[in-house]
């Protein structure tokens, strides 16, 4: 072996066994000739499973998913150039999320950049603040001390992705010519006894015991309080904070992917249709709180984030086993970097049982089971409004599956409909920078390591990412899609804009005429169409039996959605009325 071909072999080979030994276990590549050496020494590693994805800006986002779904971080290779421009949106959502990824990207060396080389621009710190950590890492070397750099790299990587909060972290690699390694039976002959791994660990925070006792005090002597749950990850965090609601006797306004609303031990704590209460002015007014308390992302409600931003309370805790600043109303009055499960149940420990009167959660249960009734009475609609069709969806999914929801109209509809369900249904969106690009691929890469798996996403959202769907075929994924088709941007309906009659169909519906049974046919998948509850049950019988991707369209009508939404939600308000107006309801 020439000397040049050892240090490129010896040094990506022993940072690549230097990730697998630091916890990663996938790595998701796009083709390219600069980054044949990784991608060749990635391929023969026999702990590393390898997927497959032309486009870089989907295979970014499969490789988020992947990382979203199993926990673990997820490398990313692609070539020079542009290529790793394309991983930027999703390097995004995988900072503002909180997900482990490993981004590699190759470079032209050194002598050859700022020179009009072909397929090269400036990749040193090209996601900025978006990555976590950013390493330009030497030319490959085969010297002693250049391999325990590498492996030492590696396994620093893998640390700052994991390390909470979770993110990306961004590796440049320049690679001279040649580019062929010799790598076939490499790993089985690879010396790596003077190189030992680097063993990685981390604690969970925990708060002092004196500033556990301090809050615990200010709640036993306050009885309006509610606590809020957003997605976060925190081992045994249900159990936790359902023990210290009832405790407490404060209601855990759930948001769906807390994890709170299915799989778990029913408890009347439990509020699953807040949204559709909070939306009437009296409730608002009348359900005045003295304490907040915490936990994740924010929900996606937004008549949620406008009730707790309306009252001034005592305590507004927001604990965060990240340590991040999680408070976009600028309400909280405690910022609590402990983890979230550690918190509850030390806190839990120093409160009596109960503590006070049930009077005020009695009043949010109340309110809860007639908001959810009439919520419920959306499959009585005779027409397939997205409601209905929601619901419907929502009742056929299997136990042990998972749901990865679009944003915009979807997500909202899921914090509707999915009510709490002794079915275990993992949830799943891409809420870091809430938008629509990636959807298919983050779902897909969910899918590779959590099956079943239904993606729901609106028209436009899958237009944005038609390209993702070539992971199915690719890496052989077994996944159903679930398009809304109402042939524009349905939740601008909702909003202002809609007023706007003059230029709102150019600007915002954006009607596109689309008919995804091309795009089925393009990727060799299944497919049918659906305009009825009959038609709905049926193809998602025959999707239930398809080994590989399978589209539902669900063909329906933007205007109409609005009407049926806001019907129900007006039945909710009204019942309100009549629910809170007796004297006693709060007391």
């Amino acid at each position: 072996m020439s000397s040049n071909r050892r240090n490129l072999t010896l040094y990506n080979a022993h940072f690549i066994d230097g990730l697998v030994k630091a916890g990663v276990e996938s790595a998701v590549i796009s083709p390219g000739s600069r980054s044949t050496p990784m991608a060749l020494l990635l391929a023969e590693h026999p702990q590393i499973k390898v997927y497959i994805q032309i486009d870089e800006r989907s295979a970014a986002f499969f490789a988020l998913g992947l990382a979203k779904a199993s926990g673990k971080p997820t490398a990313l290779l692609c070539t020079s150039g542009t290529a790793a421009a394309n991983y930027l949106p999703a390097v995004a959502e995988a900072k503002n999320a909180r997900i482990p990824l490993i981004v590699l990207t190759s470079d032209r060396p050194h002598e050859l950049r700022e020179v009009g080389a072909p397929q090269s621009i400036d990749q040193n710190r090209l996601y900025g603040t978006h990555a976590k950590w950013f390493a330009e890492m030497a030319l490959p070397d085969a010297e002693e001390s250049m391999l325990r750099y590498v492996r030492m790299t590696a396994a620093k990587a893998v640390h700052m992705a994991k390390q909470s909060p979770a993110g990306p972290v961004h590796l440049n690699f320049p690679f001279r010519e040649p580019l062929l390694p010799e790598y076939d039976g490499l790993f089985e002959r690879l010396e790596t006894k003077a190189l030992p791994a680097v063993h990685l660990s981390e604690g969970k925070r925990i708060l002092p015991q004196q500033d556990i006792e301090a809050i615990a005090a200010i709640l036993k002597e306050t009885e309006k309080g509610i606590i809020v749950c957003g997605e976060q990850q925190s081992e045994g965090f249900e159990k936790a904070v359902i023990e210290l609601a009832e405790k407490l006797n404060y209601p855990i306004l759930a948001d769906p992917l807390s994890g709170l609303r299915s799989g778990t031990a029913h408890s009347r704590v439990i509020i699953d249709s807040y949204d559709a209460f909070l939306r009437n002015e009296i409730v608002k007014q009348q359900a005045s709180f003295d304490v907040v308390i915490r936990f994740g992302a924010m929900p996606v409600s937004k008549a949620l984030t406008q009730f707790i931003n309306r009252h001034s309370v005592k305590m507004h805790c927001v604990v965060d086993s990240g340590g991040g600043w999680r408070d976009p109303i600028g309400a909280a009055t405690h910022m609590l970097a402990a983890d979230e499960s550690a918190f509850c149940s030390a806190l839990s420990a120093c409160l009596n049982e109960p503590v006070k009167s049930d009077s005020w959660l009695q009043s949010w249960v109340h309110m809860n089971q007639a908001a959810r009734a009439i919520m419920r009475s959306v499959e009585e609609h005779e027409e397939l409004d997205e409601g209905k069709l929601f619901y419907e969806i929502l009742k056929k999914l299997p136990n042990e599956s998972a749901l990865f929801v679009g944003n915009s109209m979807p997500i909202r509809d899921l914090d509707s409909f999915f009510f709490t369900d002794e079915r275990r249904i993992r949830l799943l969106a891409n809420r870091g920078a809430n938008g629509i690009d990636g959807l298919v691929s983050s779902a897909l890469g969910v899918a590779a390591v959590a099956s079943p798996l239904y993606l729901i996403l609106g028209d436009l959202s899958l237009f944005h990412d038609l390209t993702g769907l070539l992971a199915a075929k690719l890496n052989g994924i077994k996944m159903t899609v679930i398009v809304i088709n109402n042939n524009g941007g349905g939740i601008f309906s909702y909003l202002p804009q809609a007023a706007e009659e003059k230029h709102f169909e150019q600007l915002f519906g954006t009607p596109a005429d689309l008919d995804f049974v091309h795009a089925a046919n393009l990727y060799g998948a299944g497919y049918e169409k659906v305009t009825d509850l009959a038609s709905l049950h049926e193809s998602m019988k025959k999707a239930a039996a398809e080994e590989g991707l399978f589209i539902i369209e669900a063909i329906t009508d933007r205007a109409k959605n609005v009407v049926a939404h806001r019907g129900l939600w007006e039945k909710v308000s009204q019942e309100m009325n009549k629910l809170t107006a007796g004297d006693d309801f709060w007391k």
